[in-house]
């Protein structure tokens, strides 16, 4: 078959289309061979992928070093999806610092430093996430690890060179 102009191509090729789903169409399900990442499902199985969402919200976390306030200082918030801000998600914190340098309100999720830190000392703190249902004690999100880094202030005098004369 010769083809003489550009726009007779577009019938051409949807009439291959119909016929090539018309012959793939005729092959039971189970005849199919799977492909790369999939798996051979049993007779009157039903292919599904359901992909989670990921849950958890936040922005990276940083606390200022030497904070000498009286009350403790905000670092940020977790906050997950299934939250609908009735009070039946639980916060947990663990890791390093938790409880003790790190306090999380289990109900809204913001999270507070106690005690004035120093980046000299410990630039960063790794911590761990989890997110309760107050009902069931089930987990709504997978367990998630984030790092709160410690905000460098200059803290040092200045030394000055001075040149003699």
């Amino acid at each position: 078959m010769r083809i003489t102009s550009p726009s007779c191509l577009c019938p051409v090729l949807l009439c291959l289309c119909v016929v090539q789903r018309g012959l793939g169409s005729h092959h039971p399900p189970s005849a199919r061979t799977p492909g790369r990442n999939q798996t051979r499902l049993k007779e009157g199985e039903t292919e599904v992928h359901h992909r989670p969402k990921r849950g958890w919200i936040w922005n990276q976390f940083f606390v200022l070093e030497e904070h000498r306030g009286t009350e403790a200082q905000y670092v940020g918030k977790l906050h997950s999806n299934s939250d609908k801000g009735d009070g039946s998600v639980r916060y947990i914190l663990t890791g390093e610092g938790a409880g003790g340098i790190f306090i999380i309100d289990e109900v809204t999720g913001d999270i507070h430093a106690t005690k004035s830190l120093d980046r000299e000392n410990k630039s960063h703190y790794v911590l761990h996430a989890q997110a309760i249902d107050r009902h069931t004690g089930r987990p709504l999100e997978p367990e998630s690890e984030f790092i709160i880094k410690v905000q460098d202030i200059n803290d040092n005098a200045p030394k000055f060179l001075s040149k003699g004369k």
